[in-house]
């Protein structure tokens, strides 16, 4: 039912009526500017073909955009201005943007305006908007007005779906003294709604402080610590949505990334900008921003991975790229026709030396140095009375004489060989990393080692890179050639990176700026963070800014504040998340006599949560994930791997426990948390990708176990719903 308390039924019917009478109009109406962009006929618009295939493409992205998504509510919201609304608010929409409230039968304020809040415009045959977008300035007070600070906004309503169908509505009167303030039911369905399919969009329960992060600036960079359930991901997605809103054309130019942790947590979340209306966001993890300079075939052992991620890397490959310079020792002769030109060595070592001190890229000063010993040689021309111009320095540049003086005092060097040399040739490495690593470090991170009995690989392309590697030639590549910056990137989950894979981001975007979201609880790599101001420094956005959301909209209470007693072990000093939904009975710990019953125990509470409605998690140790594939196989229940779309029909999603970041489920199935904690290389690392596992839970967690539980969470929980 409709949550306005203070209408008669047949009024509150009658109000439901109308508003499903505008949904149905507003979808007519967008049907109509679908089909008016398919209607375009651009032949005689265009100069020539290439004109016409970018304007062709240009309006399929515009008629996709365009795509009515039966089981997206096409808006959400409404509010109920006092007063009318400045037209510039509205999207520059003609006859002062919306018509009056009172046209509309919504409450009889006839100096105020109307206007319905979705996920994108919506206008009729005459320019009027049906619905405004969620990021228009006149639709900000739907997330942000409060009976503190009402904006001018007399009500706000909220609208129920249930597929598709608009089903209920609920009023708030933020200018009423009379009305108590309470939670929002439709808020909170909205919210705990089963998650079925990949991650939904929050455009219509974004929060208060949500909001002031997706609004924030382009100019600036901002870094969101948020646990589990605070909705950092969703915030991040929606800011770029936000900014592609505000600033379309300099992003269409400049180009947006999302950088997510693996492939599974891309194909989770790909479907939200979409929603929103945008498509044309690129994707990516961090492996695949390096990807292009070497195939990855092998991997490093922990201590040598963190080694290799550290920065002191950085200064290491630009003392080994800086060596391959050489002073000159003898002059450069040119012959042009007749005459010979001489530029003698002293000359040229001011040269070098002055390359050297502006420190510019080593391919940028590559191809600088032959212009210059060419501009000296038109010096001496024109001291003699030629008249040269700069075709002829061009001439000069290119001659014999002055490519061999290049090539010998400062070669081309390719980013690929040069790591192979470092990490192939212990004398190199010893050389550039003096000062920097100590001699325990660079055996670690080397491939072979006089008497081991291994064999270096001779070519870039026989070497088993690992992915520790491909950042090091990433960055050695940079040194030679800038790297292009994009607009905006957002980075999630980025308290797992190491230093250099931070400056593998930060020079995607040192022009533009980023969102950076992560929880330092959730660090699982031996490299990870300590600290959000030591991630910044080595992503070059020393100066972001740092926002802690620290409500949690997405676990309930009693699962959150079990996992939470792990935070004082594996991340001292974090404020646990204070989750604002209560579920009582949502989370039971329960104990196998012995191992041999743990099994049965995990499929019976798996087949349990399959009662309900919504996904389910079968989240393990990675160890353990054959044993409980099969156990699932041999009693007749199919299973998805993570990143597979959930569907009515196909629910329960086995997770090995190291890919389980990110990704949520309805109900959640943990076996032995014991096992995941021993699946890491040490105990805080472990603690933390326990943390993890007990957090991925929106309605339920059930946890099994026959070895003992870690000590910080041993002993009879006291919280309701918990099994020994």
């Amino acid at each position: 039912m409709p949550a306005h308390e203070h209408e008669t039924v047949t009024t509150t019917t009658d109000a439901l009526a109308r508003e499903r009478a505008h949904l149905a109009a507003s979808r007519a109406a967008l049907r109509a500017m679908r089909e008016d962009a398919q209607a375009l006929d651009i032949r005689d618009v265009t100069a020539n073909w290439v004109n016409a295939v970018v304007l062709q493409a240009k309006i399929d992205e515009r008629i996709k955009a365009l795509a009515d998504l039966s089981h997206t509510p096409l808006f959400f919201g409404r509010l109920d201005y006092l007063h009318r609304v400045g037209a510039d608010q509205t999207e520059g929409a003609s006859r002062g943007a919306a018509r009056s409230a009172s046209a509309k039968g919504g409450g009889g304020r006839r100096e105020g305006e109307q206007f319905y809040i979705g996920r994108r415009h919506v206008h009729d045959a005459d320019g009027d908007p049906m619905v405004i977008d969620w990021r228009a300035p006149v639709s900000q007070p739907f997330y942000r007005a409060s009976r503190k600070d009402p904006q001018d906004v007399g009500q706000r309503r909220r609208f129920g779906y249930t597929g598709g169908e608009l089903t209920a509505y609920e009023d708030e009167h933020l200018t009423d003294p009379t009305e108590a303030a309470q939670t929002s039911k439709l808020l909170q369905a909205e919210i705990e709604r089963p998650r079925v399919g990949p991650m939904r969009d929050i455009v219509a329960t974004i929060q208060p402080e949500q909001d002031e992060i997706v609004r924030s600036g382009l100019g600036g960079t901002v870094c969101v610590q948020g646990g589990p359930g605070t909705g950092k991901t969703a915030v991040g997605l929606h800011r770029v949505a936000y900014l592609l809103y505000a600033h379309r054309e300099r992003l269409a130019r400049t180009g947006t990334l999302v950088i997510g942790p693996n492939r599974s947590f891309l194909h989770y979340i790909e479907q939200v900008l979409p929603a929103l209306g945008e498509l044309e966001v690129k994707q990516a993890t961090v492996d695949d921003l390096v990807a292009a300079h070497v195939e990855v075939r092998g991997s490093d052992a922990a201590e040598a991975a963190v080694i290799k991620g550290d920065a002191r890397m950085a200064e290491v490959l630009r003392r080994a790229i800086r060596s391959h310079v050489t002073l000159p020792t003898e002059p450069v002769m040119v012959v042009r026709g007749s005459r010979r030109w001489r530029v003698p060595a002293y000359e040229l070592e001011e040269m070098v030396t002055e390359l050297l001190a502006r420190d510019m890229r080593y391919g940028a000063a590559h191809e600088a140095l032959p212009q210059r010993i060419a501009h000296a040689v038109l010096v001496r021309m024109e001291e003699a009375g030629e008249a040269p111009d700069d075709r002829v320095q061009n001439a000069v540049a290119r001659t014999p004489a002055v490519k061999a003086a290049v090539k010998a005092i400062w070669p081309a060097v390719d980013p690929a060989k040069l790591v192979l040399r470092l990490l192939s040739d212990p004398d190199f490495l010893a050389a550039h990393a003096d000062g920097l690593l100590t001699e325990d470090e660079q055996k670690t991170i080397l491939w072979t080692l006089p008497g081991a009995g291994k064999r270096a690989a001779r070519s870039v392309k026989s070497a088993k890179w690992s992915a520790a590697d491909a950042v090091l030639i990433d960055e050695a590549s940079d040194l030679v050639t800038r790297t292009h910056s994009l607009g905006h990137v957002v980075l999630d989950e980025a308290q797992d990176l190491s230093p250099m894979q931070y400056r593998a981001v930060g020079r995607r975007c040192t022009t533009g700026s980023a969102t950076v979201l992560g929880d330092l609880a959730q660090g699982t790599t031996p490299w990870s963070t300590e600290s959000w101001a030591q991630a910044l420094h080595h992503l070059g956005k020393e100066d972001a800014v740092v926002e802690e959301l620290t409500a949690g909209f997405r676990v309930p209470r009693e699962v959150i504040a079990y996992a939470s007693r792990l935070l004082p072990v594996i991340s001292p000093g974090l404020a646990a998340v204070e989750s604002v939904r209560e579920s009582p009975g949502s989370l039971a710990v329960r104990e196998v006599p012995d191992v041999a019953g743990l099994d049965a125990a995990v499929l019976a509470a798996c087949e349990e949560s399959l009662t309900r409605e919504g996904s389910i998690g079968l989240i393990a140790a990675d160890a353990r994930i054959p044993v409980l594939a099969q156990a699932l196989t041999a009693a007749g229940h199919a299973y998805l791997s993570p990143g597979e779309e959930t569907t009515a029909e196909s629910r329960l999603t086995l997770v090995p426990a190291s890919l389980a970041k990110g990704l949520e489920y309805d109900y959640v199935v943990l076996d032995e948390p014991a096992a995941v904690v021993d699946g890491e290389p040490d105990e805080r690392t472990g603690l933390r990708r326990l943390y993890v596992a007990l957090t991925r839970a929106v309605s339920g967690l059930t946890v099994v176990h026959a070895a003992e539980l870690p000590e910080v969470l041993g002993g009879r929980a006291a919280v309701t719903g918990v099994v020994r």
